[in-house]
This record gives structure tokens, C-alpha cells and sequence, in this order.
């Protein structure tokens, strides 16, 4: 029996970038198309089959310990983008500035898809999410380049908005105007989460 269940759910792919393999910052470069490996995107920093733990995950792991990657990939919507804007007063937030992978249009309330959905091209290239994506102030410091005072209202408008990490579950190549499909895990959520989350 299928785990994961296909929905009627589709994003529009509206934009794509890399951040560079040179250099420190979190910047990224539009391109037209991505070539996926198991590894991430071809010629990106964030690629790799394993990453240096960071700050999301110190409750499991000691800072910079080697861990599987599955933020390959950070994965925004444009109404979340223009949402964040709004919040902090500008007209627009480039995806470049906040280093973003991908871009895309139509699926409601994207940040908070399941953990482990698949996003699946016409091809069959898969992304599988790993989570949805914590602002941080890395961001701010690109946004602060090109809108000065505004760097540091990304992180609080960027709550709950932010977009998800994924990584390449299936290579192949993926291009600005495809259309991407949702699949979900079909399962039930965790009777115990409130008492977690309220901890």
C-alpha cells in the first residue's frame, strides 16, 4: 500500500537559484533550470550528501558534527514572499536576497506542508521535504544590502513563512515554468504533539 498519497494540489515553478560555490554569503543567482543530483543542485554551495550540523538541530548534535543533508534545497512561495514583504514594509523581497533555491506560486499555506512530502516535476524528478525552514538573520543581512533599515525585520516577519528544506530524492532537471506536484504522507498526526509543542 502507497505511504504517500497524491493530491490535486500543484506548484508553479516561478524562479530558481544557486548560491554560488565561491564566497560566504547567503545570496543567490536566478538561472533558468536546475540540475539535480542525489547530492542537490549542481554547482551549489548547500549541495552535498552530508552538511555541519547547525542550529536547528543542537538539541540532537553538538554544533558543526556531521550530519545527513537534507536542507539541500530552500524552497519559498510567492504569496509567502509577498506576505513577509508587506510585514516589513517593502514592495518586494527578491528571492536572491534570502538565498532561495526555488520559487513557487499555488500551494496554499506552504510553509507548513507535511514533513517528508514529495514534490514531484513532469519527469518524475522528486523533492522530498524535510521541514519547514526557521527564518534566521542571514537573510536580513542581504535584505540590509539593498534596503537599508530593513534588514532586521525580515527574521519576525518572516515567521511561519519561510518556506521548507528539501533534498533530491530522484535527480533530474527542473525549469522555470514547470509544474510540480504534491504528494503527501498518509498518515494520521501524532496524538501527542500538543503535549510537545507545549512543553
Amino acid at each position: 500500500m502507497p505511504a504517500l498519497k497524491t493530491t490535486d494540489f500543484h506548484a508553479k515553478i516561478l524562479w530558481l537559484g544557486r548560491v554560488p560555490l565561491e564566497g560566504d554569503g547567503l545570496r543567490s543567482e536566478p538561472v533558468e533550470a536546475l540540475d539535480l543530483r542525489f547530492e542537490g543542485a549542481v554547482g551549489e554551495r548547500h549541495s552535498g550528501l552530508t552538511r555541519p550540523s547547525c542550529s536547528r538541530v543542537l538539541s540532537q548534535h553538538q554544533r558543526g558534527t556531521e550530519i545527513r543533508n537534507v536542507r539541500q534545497l530552500a524552497i519559498v512561495s510567492v504569496e509567502e514572499l509577498a506576505a513577509i514583504a508587506e510585514r516589513m514594509g517593502l514592495a518586494r523581497i527578491e528571492p536572491e536576497w534570502i538565498g532561495a533555491s526555488m520559487v513557487v506560486e499555488g500551494l496554499p499555506d506552504f510553509s507548513h506542508i507535511p514533513p517528508s512530502s514529495r514534490l514531484q516535476g513532469p519527469d518524475g524528478t522528486t523533492l522530498a521535504v524535510d521541514m519547514e525552514n526557521r527564518p534566521c538573520v542571514l537573510p536580513g543581512r542581504e535584505i540590509e544590502k539593498e534596503r537599508d533599515g530593513f534588514g532586521a525585520r525580515f527574521k519576525p516577519a518572516a515567521e511561519g513563512r519561510r518556506g521548507v528544506t528539501a533534498w533530491v530524492e530522484r535527480p533530474g532537471r527542473l525549469a522555470v515554468g514547470e509544474t510540480l506536484q504534491l504528494s503527501i504522507p498518509d498518515q494520521r498526526v501524532w496524538a501527542h504533539i500538543e503535549a510537545v509543542r507545549s512543553r
